[in-house]
């Protein structure tokens, strides 16, 4: 059966079928994807597996039950991922979602090896487990359930205040050893958020949500990614939400400079040429033959980082 016939199918075509049929007659031809208020599409799909192998990472493996975002981050480095899907990594990353529908099912099978060895699995690394369409289809809390059940550790990122819903289930595994949710934020300042995170949260839901977890148990962390260059670098911004974070008594990780390759790459530009037109000389130097900025630039921001933390540390109530 070819992909023109996908309409006709009584089960969730595989990504790779989608991938196809995108490739030949774009996204106008998912036609049985559900286009809801929030005027995204949603497609849901089958997948052979739920981890992912990874290499080079602090984990070694994944697990997204979506791919795609509403979030909308102009930053976002799964951005590049979407091409994989013979979609662009402009609008459609953030309007057209693809739902594992079977994920649950595929990753119960894959715990119940005999040779699985519980090790962290990474949720919401490509896309977030908690945008706003999980409070329908509730993947991401069922994957959880599963992961639970199987005495494996899960280290969660996330922008999406949902994760509060799931706090009875996360304050469980935070008893297994690595299992960790780290909240994003790149800014406290509302406006600079709006700008780059145009589909998220503000800031301070944001930290309530991380506040939530930790008083129900949680090892909760907040995690200070990306810093970007002339729009949430400022050493004052940096300074104001450490200050934020330790008077609610949650660590801040990471303090990472932010990274572009590849379709993030060609996407944020575009972005920063119609939004920020004064600073594309500025970052066409930083940038310039690179992914991430020199080692000097990159050092001036852990400085800001690190003195900040000195006058500000965290408060006792902090979860270890």
């Amino acid at each position: 059966m070819g992909p023109q016939q996908l309409s006709f199918w009584r089960q969730p075509p595989t990504m790779r079928e989608v991938a196809n049929l995108v490739k030949v007659q774009g996204t106008g031809a998912l036609t049985e994807a559900d286009r809801r208020s929030d005027h995204a599409r949603y497609q849901e799909v089958r997948c052979r597996s739920a981890l992912n192998r990874t290499a080079g990472m602090p984990f070694d493996w994944t697990l997204n039950p979506y791919r795609g975002c509403t979030h909308g981050c102009h930053y976002c480095y799964a951005r590049r991922y979407h091409s994989q899907f013979e979609m662009d990594s402009g609008d459609e990353f953030a309007s057209v979602i693809l739902v594992k529908s079977n994920i649950v099912d595929v990753l119960s099978g894959e715990l119940a090896r005999p040779g699985w060895a519980r090790e962290v699995v990474a949720l919401g690394t490509a896309t977030d487990g908690y945008q706003p369409i999980e409070g329908h289809y509730k993947l991401t809390r069922r994957a959880l359930e599963v992961l639970l059940a199987h005495r494996t550790p899960v280290s969660v990122v996330t922008k999406g205040p949902l994760v509060v819903r799931d706090a009875d289930v996360l304050s469980q595994l935070a008893a297994i050893d690595g299992s960790v949710v780290y909240i994003s934020l790149s800014c406290v300042d509302e406006s600079v958020c709006a700008d780059l995170e145009p589909g998220c949260a503000p800031p301070r839901q944001r930290l309530r949500a991380a506040r939530a977890l930790a008083d129900a148990g949680v090892r909760v962390r907040v995690l200070l990614s990306p810093i970007v260059p002339g729009l949430s670098s400022r050493p004052a911004l940096i300074e104001r939400l450490i200050e934020t974070c330790a008077a609610e008594g949650l660590s801040v990780v990471g303090a990472n400079v932010m990274h572009l390759e590849d379709g993030t790459r060609t996407h944020f530009f575009a972005w920063l040429a119609e939004r920020h037109p004064e600073l594309v000389d500025g970052y066409e130097q930083l940038y310039q033959g690179r992914n991430s900025p020199p080692a000097a630039y990159r050092s001036e921001v852990a400085r800001a980082v690190n003195l900040a933390r000195e006058r500000h540390p965290v408060a006792s109530r902090a979860r270890d």
